[in-house]
């Protein structure tokens, strides 16, 4: 479920960042590290909602998805302060907890969400249940004894 969550809340701010470019104004025009910023959040938001997808299915793949997808995102919520030029860490975390805007919400609700999947993930107990696997049945029909 946190995967879930993790991948919509990764995938906010590419979608939104797309829906308010003003007329006359193109991706072509930001930085390259913005677009890699941006690229990693969309990739992150895929990768991690396909591996919750899969962990459903109890796919091993699955956890190992979930874990790529916390990493990538988790690098780009780290790069988002370097874009600036310098980057100020210290800053940037002190406003998204200010919680003034919904974007400053989403990024500390990814943030959360990522590093519950990276633990959860991660456990091997996870990797336990997902590769159990249930004894299949016979086929035939059972004898009678009468």
């Amino acid at each position: 479920m946190f995967g879930l969550v993790a991948a919509a809340t990764s995938g906010y701010l590419p979608a939104r960042l797309f829906l308010d470019i003003p007329s006359g104004f193109s991706l072509g025009d930001l930085s390259p590290l913005t677009l890699a910023d941006l690229a990693a959040y969309l990739a992150a938001s895929l990768v991690l909602l396909i591996g919750a997808i899969a962990t459903f299915f109890r796919a091993t793949a699955g956890a190992v998805l979930l874990i790529a997808g916390a990493l990538l995102a988790l690098g780009a919520l780290l790069l988002e302060p370097a874009l600036s030029g310098s980057p100020a860490y210290v800053q940037y975390f002190r406003t998204l907890l200010r919680f003034e805007n919904f974007a400053a919400l989403d990024r500390v609700a990814l943030a959360a969400a990522v590093l519950l999947v990276l633990v959860l993930a991660g456990l091997p107990r996870t990797f336990g249940y997902l590769r159990y696997r249930v004894p299949a049945v016979p086929a035939s029909s059972p004898s009678r004894q009468w």
